[in-house]
């Protein structure tokens, strides 16, 4: 009997406003295996984590809400603009990260998608460990509109995009480009149709 091939491995990224998670989100309702890279970095820093100790002995308690959660703005004002220090929270981050989306992608059937959702596929190395890599791309404006409209300053949002690889980094590594400057509905419709199209018979 013929065994089936194994999950195909595809990474979504793209910088952030960019809508690489409405992309991921089009595969998990598709029944993928999807893990989730920013809401993993949300789970490993809950209150009482050895993550979030970690970063509070590097950091300062200031980064800390009353209630011993994370206080992410706070955090954020201290690392985006000071590499140095955005390393040194990664060092605490991104192993565990890595290890918990790895359990996950492992986690799939054989002949389905394993889906990494993450926004640091380039800056990473990660393209390698992919069968396919789909970016998501968008105009800087419209993705610091995007930013504006979840509370981020035009100033911030910008400083946050360009902390990120440029869109000629992302290209170089892509198998697809999806331009998602359209509505929500016309980019369901482009990635529905990149699964039936193209991803499904690459299963069998």
């Amino acid at each position: 009997m013929t065994q089936p091939p194994d999950a195909l491995r595809i990474g979504i990224s793209g910088g952030i406003g960019s809508g690489k998670s409405a992309v991921a989100d089009v595969f998990a309702r598709r029944h993928a295996t999807v893990a989730d890279a920013d809401q993993i970095a949300r789970e490993i820093v809950a209150p009482g984590s050895p993550a979030l100790h970690n970063i509070a002995q590097a950091f300062g308690t200031d980064i800390l809400n009353a209630d011993g959660s994370l206080n992410r703005p706070a955090l954020a004002q201290l690392v985006f603009s000071d590499p140095a220090r955005r390393t040194r929270l990664e060092a605490f981050t991104h192993p565990r990260i890595a290890r918990e989306s790895a359990r996950i992608l492992a986690s799939a059937p054989p002949g389905t998608f394993a889906v990494y959702d993450v926004p640091l596929l380039v800056e990473g190395g990660l393209a390698s460990t992919f069968d396919v890599v789909i970016m998501v791309g968008a105009p800087v404006q419209i993705r610091v509109e995007r930013l504006v409209s979840r509370g981020l300053t035009a100033d911030d949002a910008r400083e946050r995009i360009d902390s990120q690889a440029s869109e000629a980094e992302r290209r170089a590594v892509s198998d697809v480009w999806i331009a998602n400057t359209g509505t929500v509905a016309d980019l369901n419709q482009v990635v529905d149709r990149l699964i039936d199209d193209w991803l499904t018979p690459l299963l069998s």
